[in-house]
């Protein structure tokens, strides 16, 4: 299973340039808000059209989540939200923590409740590749870990991770950035976590006391941290 991308995509004050190849695992894409991790995302949908070339191969399905959940409501009942997936409601409202409220209006739920649904219904469907657009935003870090271990389980699948979050990181298996309209391929890790343009501030301060961690997540920084001690 492969994704490769060697593309432009522009608007009138936007440019993104892409070369890259993804096959199964976790990749996360960083960069600051507006930077272009959602023209990417929507390239790879096949949302968006652009100059160069898009292609996959062994890939049959792909589903992008979006930033914003509300973007995907086409239902007026959370049970008929989910059905309009393919999905049960009696599966998949109890991972999203709302067994029972099937009779409920989508849009009388918070941003955050709307997220979960989502997420809920995108892991259940286990596409081949997955697209998250910051699939953290408006959810505590007690979800928030819970989806990082949804995503770390993907590993015989594409799964790219489009985010700017700076507190609560899956492990991933390669780490790319963009910035000023481009995208930078670091490689995989853990290689390409000293390679990273934009860590995260307590993966910073662990490579900056001489930490050499594994991957990106928490624990990896401080499980580098403890090894100096000893």
């Amino acid at each position: 299973m492969r994704a490769d991308l060697d593309f432009i995509a522009e608007r009138e004050d936007f440019k993104l340039r892409c070369a890259a190849s993804y096959s199964e695992g976790v990749h996360l894409v960083s960069g600051i808000i507006g930077s272009g991790k959602s023209t990417m995302a929507l390239v790879m949908a096949s949302l968006l059209q652009c100059q160069g070339s898009y292609s996959t191969k062994g890939v049959q399905r792909t589903i992008l989540s979006m930033q914003f959940p509300e973007y995907h409501i086409t239902s007026s009942s959370l049970d008929d939200e989910v059905r309009s997936w393919g999905l049960d409601p009696r599966d998949v409202l109890p991972r999203a923590g709302m067994e029972g409220r099937g009779a409920i209006d989508p849009f009388k739920l918070s941003r955050g409740q709307l997220k979960r649904l989502n997420l809920a219904c995108v892991f259940a469907l286990d596409p081949d590749i997955l697209l998250l657009d910051e699939p953290f935003s408006s959810l505590d870090c007690m979800v928030k870990s819970r989806v990082c271990k949804a995503i770390e389980s993907r590993q015989d699948k594409i799964t790219m991770v489009f985010s700017h979050e700076r507190s609560v990181l899956p492990r991933v298996d390669s780490i790319s950035h963009i910035a000023d309209g481009e995208l930078r391929y670091h490689g995989n890790t853990p290689d390409a976590v000293m390679q990273w343009s934009s860590p995260p501030p307590y993966l910073r301060k662990a490579l900056e006391r001489g930490a050499r961690p594994k991957n990106i997540a928490l624990q990896d920084s401080m499980e580098a941290l403890c090894a100096i001690r000893d």
